[in-house]
């Protein structure tokens, strides 16, 4: 029974997590590395764990219970996971299993001081870290002792934290199995933690050293202050050294002390530079080995090194693979996009193939390669330009890496560009202020539509693949033609011209966001209003509303049946059909959209209409009837005023009249063309849409085949594999599990608007000194004051507002459209000047702030806030919620 029971660290290896647990599988590997030394030690298997459930009696009932959990019920968690650890420790190891942990303890030496950790299956793994979820004993001396802690261990499979993470992270408490590692226990100078990779910037070629005196307890428990070290290609780089004045030793009985540290100690580093180097060596080593970054913990005893843990750094943003050894900065595709959460394999490859430039993935997300352009001064000027106007965080981002002197070399020619904008100012030659273009531009977009839907009709199998293929090449020829930029750029320069000359000439900032409004065909701001014109549909028929709001209360529990059937359930109510016609026609015209559009595996609206449902309700609620064509030619009405206000005045200055009328020529430019703006993203995912309804029949096929379990697992293939699927009519699930278990953790990381190749997330800084104290700063995009209401929302389809709320989120999408116009503001993480968020916040007149770094946390739903959208910044008014009834009409808007 010994074998069952006990395995000698030396005996294991990586690939034995399910039977010693991630800690232990760790610990085994690094015993082979060479010149890696550790202490001597052994693991309980998770059989011993799996023995000691089938003791405890109550447990599956108790574990039943646990898996029913709300997991934000806190102090739900917190009682049953209480109970389920008394359990486990109350219950009697058998004998044998005793007998077993303490003939391997005699092999240490009976009264050796040990530690005793945890090691649990799910524990450790390169996407996924449970550090600290689970115990660690030191210093225990005797069997008994040994026993005691080891039955903790167990237990602390079921602490709150643990139990909550598992939650959190759908892993099934059942799947998790409990292992403990008994080693020797070392008595060292100095302890602490070496990552491989600078944890606070993810550069792979810095390596950080905390250390400290006495037990490496002090440090991980916040007892002290670490000293730390930053080393690079073998050299110390940085060191910040702490004052020591307490540290963690053992006592010769066993248990741990706080003790003070000498006075002449307490301003010495822990360890000499020399030190340093040679440990950053043997996290090299072992990093080379395991084939990942790791978080190591390290004692020194006796000027010689042992390792008692290495984990996987799981927080490390991935870096895209360049197939070379060169030097590489990556822009966030992302961050242009309005959409920062991870794409599933489908959508990355489906945006890839119809991208204008290569695009590179790195942690579900997508990067443009702007080394090039920056290497050459020539187009290096201009890409700085054009993505500082849009974000100044990119821009500052892009200059701290050119500001280090070597990481970009600077080129005589760079070639073309990578980044797939044009330079600022130089797009092409420019074209007439004539909405005949916008015309034509358009009506070729719906011919070429209407050929796919025709042609796709009769593609399946292979043939379809063949099919989209060409289908992607006329879908990058539409966004390629010259014009259809020319209208583009056209604009957004009336934009930036109107805004630089009117600041200069009259003082005002951001003069163009009042002059675009209701300015005419932007598809984007019409579908916000459109929704406007549902609501009057429904609002005179209390049946349905009522029953909407049913829909509403239930869909979180019941979704897919509210989404598959609600619409046909409407048509039987008094006013129903009317309803219903008018939901249908809306999604008849913009079904296509949803959140995340940018993926293809994102459910549209069409597919779940119920998204819709809560704004549409709010409508009902807040607006009278007529109000999407009253609130369209107010818009109207104010920027006619302001083209009068700001042409009168330029006339009054020398040489007026010049100014006045090279302004108003750029006024009719920007509305003319800033409309156009958002109509190539409409026509995008109009293509999306076919391209996904065909590709959805291919999967149902084969799942009719048994050759896929749901058609999503599609999803979780490329477009390249997806066609050798269909081809052969085989799949690797495997590959589709570890896909999906990677997006899962893809999920928990933030990318970075721009990367190195060396890892390194660069966040950039608004450079600002304009500011008020406190207030969080960001990028102005539309003008006004508005004070309200916060609503931090994050779920378009969990949104409830009252008159008057501010919106805030971490990006909208166009999708977020129907929103806008219930809100008095908008605030947002991610963003730039021409993004659609900002775009359709200038047509609506919204004062908005985007690009607020951490705003989803930093304000709370429910504080009352004051967004200023010339000047760039938010500010909170006051710290507590507010109840949404007393925010209702206290706002005020000022252009």
């Amino acid at each position: 029974m010994t074998e069952q029971y006990i395995r000698d660290l030396q005996e294991v290896d990586r690939t034995q997590v399910a039977i010693v647990g991630g800690k232990g599988a760790h610990l085994g590997e690094l015993s082979r590395i060479e010149g890696i030394r550790m202490p001597a030690g052994f693991c309980v298997t998770t059989d011993a764990f799996r023995r000691i459930t089938v003791e405890a009696l109550s447990i599956d009932d108790q574990l039943d219970r646990l898996s029913r959990l709300d997991p934000d019920d806190r102090e739900a968690v917190r009682a049953l996971s209480a109970e389920i650890r008394r359990t486990i420790e109350e219950t009697a190891i058998p004998g044998d299993l005793a007998a077993a942990v303490t003939d391997a303890l005699a092999r240490l030496g009976e009264q050796a001081a040990c530690a005793v950790r945890s090691s649990a299956t799910a524990e450790d793994l390169p996407t996924a870290s449970f550090a600290g979820q689970q115990d660690t004993y030191l210093n225990v001396v005797g069997p008994a002792a040994i026993l005691r802690h080891v039955s903790r261990c167990w237990a602390s499979l079921f602490t709150e934290r643990a139990v909550t993470y598992r939650q959190r992270n759908r892993i099934d408490h059942r799947t998790v199995r409990m292992a403990v590692v008994v080693q020797r226990m070392v008595f060292p100078h100095a302890a602490g933690i070496l990552f491989t990779a600078d944890p606070v910037t993810g550069n792979r070629e810095v390596a950080a050293v905390d250390a400290g005196l006495g037990l490496g307890e002090a440090l991980v428990s916040g007892l002290v202050n670490p000293d730390v070290f930053k080393v690079r290609n073998g050299e110390v780089i940085a060191r910040a050294i702490a004052t020591k004045l307490r540290a963690v030793h053992a006592l010769p009985a066993g248990g741990t002390q706080e003790v003070a540290v000498d006075l002449r100690r307490q301003e010495q580093p822990a360890l000499t530079d020399a030190q340093v180097v040679r440990l950053v060596q043997l996290g090299r080593r072992i990093e080379a080995h395991l084939g990942h970054p790791q978080d190591i913990e390290w004692c020194l005893v006796d000027d010689g090194f042992r390792i008692v843990q290495s984990r996987p750094i799981t927080t490390l943003f991935p870096i895209p693979q360049a197939g070379d050894q060169e030097n590489h900065v990556y822009v966030s595709v992302g961050h242009q996009q309005m959409m920062t959460d991870p794409m599933k394999p489908l959508g990355l490859s489906m945006w890839q193939l119809t991208a204008m430039v290569p695009m590179h993935e790195a942690g579900g997300r997508l990067f443009v390669d702007v080394t090039g352009r920056l290497a050459s001064p020539a187009s290096r000027a201009g890409l700085l330009d054009l993505v500082g106007r849009g974000d100044p965080l990119v821009r500052d981002a892009l200059e701290t890496v050119l500001d280090r002197g070597d990481f970009v070399p600077t080129l005589p020619d760079a070639g073309p560009a990578g980044h797939g904008r044009p330079p600022a100012g130089g797009a092409s030659a420019p074209i007439e202020t004539d909405p005949a273009i916008v015309t034509e531009l358009i009506a070729r977009s719906q011919a070429s539509l209407a050929a796919l839907r025709r042609d796709i009709r009769t593609k399946t199998g292979p043939a379809l693949f063949d099919f989209l293929l060409g289908a992607f090449e006329e879908h990058k020829r539409l966004l390629s033609d010259p014009l259809n930029i020319q209208a583009i750029m056209a604009g957004m320069e009336a934009t930036w011209w109107l805004n630089d000359r009117l600041r200069e000439w009259l003082g005002e900032k951001s003069a163009a966001d009042t002059l675009t409004l209701s300015a005419p065909g932007n598809v984007t701001s019409e579908m916000g209003l459109a929704l406007l014109d549902v609501a009057d549909a429904i609002r005179p028929h209390p049946e349905v509303v009522a029953f909407l709001q049913g829909v509403q209360d239930r869909g979180v529990q019941d979704r897919g049946v509210q989404d598959e059937g609600f619409l046909d359930e409407l048509a039987k109510l008094a006013g129903g059909a009317q309803a219903r016609d008018a939901v249908e026609d809306y999604l008849d015209r913009y079904g296509m959209r949803c959140v995340g559009e940018i993926d293809i595996t994102r459910p549209r609206w069409r597919e779940r209409p119920r998204t819709l449902v809560p704004a549409i309700l709010d409508n009902v609620r807040l607006f009278a009837p007529g109000a999407a064509e009253q609130r369209f030619e107010h818009g109207r009405q104010e920027a006619q005023r302001k083209e009068r206000d700001v042409l009168s005045r330029l006339r009054a200055l020398p040489d007026g009249e010049q100014k006045a009328d090279e302004t108003k020529r750029m006024i009719d430019r920007v509305r003319t063309f800033i409309g156009y703006r958002e109509y190539p993203k409409y026509n995008i995912v109009s293509r999306y849409s076919v391209y996904k309804q065909s590709l959805l029949e291919e999967a149902e096929r084969l799942v009719r085949a048994d050759v896929l379990r749901e058609p999503e697992d599609v999803f979780y293939l490329t477009f390249q594999e997806f066609h050798d699927v269909v081809r052969t009519e085989q799949v690797d699930g495997r590959l589709i599990q570890g896909r999906k278990e990677a997006f899962r953790s893809y999920e928990a990381l933030t990318p970075p608007r721009v990367l190195t190749s060396d890892g390194e997330a660069v966040a950039g800084t608004y450079r600002r000194d304009d500011v008020p104290a406190g207030a969080l700063i960001g990028l102005p995009v539309s003008a006004g004051t508005v004070e309200g209401r916060a609503r931090v929302i994050l779920d378009m389809a969990q949104a409830d507002l009252e008159a008057g709320d501010i919106l805030v989120t971490a990006h909208t999408d166009p999708s977020w459209s129907p929103l806008f116009v219930a809100v008095a503001g908008l605030v947002t993480e991610v963003g730039g000047l021409m993004t659609h968020g900002a775009v359709i916040a200038r047509e609506y007149g919204l004062p908005a702030v985007v690009g607020v770094d951490q705003a989803t946390r930093l304000i709370l739903d429910g504080q009352r806030i004051r967004v200023h959208g010339t000047d760039g910044y938010v500010a909170i008014l006051r710290p507590d919620r507010e109840d949404p009834s007393a925010a209702s009409g206290q706002d005020s808007t000022e252009q």
